[in-house]
């Protein structure tokens, strides 16, 4: 009889304890999508960036250069020059509990790399780079 209430006893402790553990649990509300770039424009307002998104479709966003400028938390967005090897440019746009939080462009400094590309000269894009608060991703 002993036995099977310390066994209780223990099983009760080991539960609780499960329990306990799980409500202590450090979990992120941080979340991010990772999204190969086909393309980048450089403009004088900003970036055109052309990714591949979800189910292979290809498709546009807007970031200011703005958001590079700042320091630390005022900064939206930040640039990582790649170095020699394979990797392929890419961008990542973090979300904290559901908002837009910055966006990280991993890029090749050598614009001569196939996704650097430029505006043809009589293209007029400057409307699109007006009043950005967010990477707004299609999908």
């Amino acid at each position: 009889m002993k036995r099977i209430i310390l066994l209780v006893v223990l099983a009760t402790i080991c539960v609780g304890a499960m329990v306990f553990a799980q409500q202590f649990t450090n979990e992120s509300n941080f979340y991010y999508f990772n999204y190969p770039i086909e393309r980048i424009y450089a403009h004088r307002l900003g970036y055109m960036i052309i990714y591949r998104g979800n189910s292979n479709i290809v498709s546009r966003t807007f970031v200011p250069h703005e958001w590079f400028t700042g320091i630390g938390s005022t900064s939206k967005g930040e640039i990582i020059y790649l170095g020699p090897g394979n990797e392929w440019p890419s961008m990542t746009v973090y979300y904290d509990s559901g908002d837009f939080s910055h966006v990280r462009l991993k890029l090749r400094r050598d614009r001569s790399h196939e996704t650097w590309a430029t505006f043809p000269q009589n293209v007029n894009v400057d409307e699109y780079f007006q009043d950005i608060q967010e990477v707004e991703l299609e999908y």
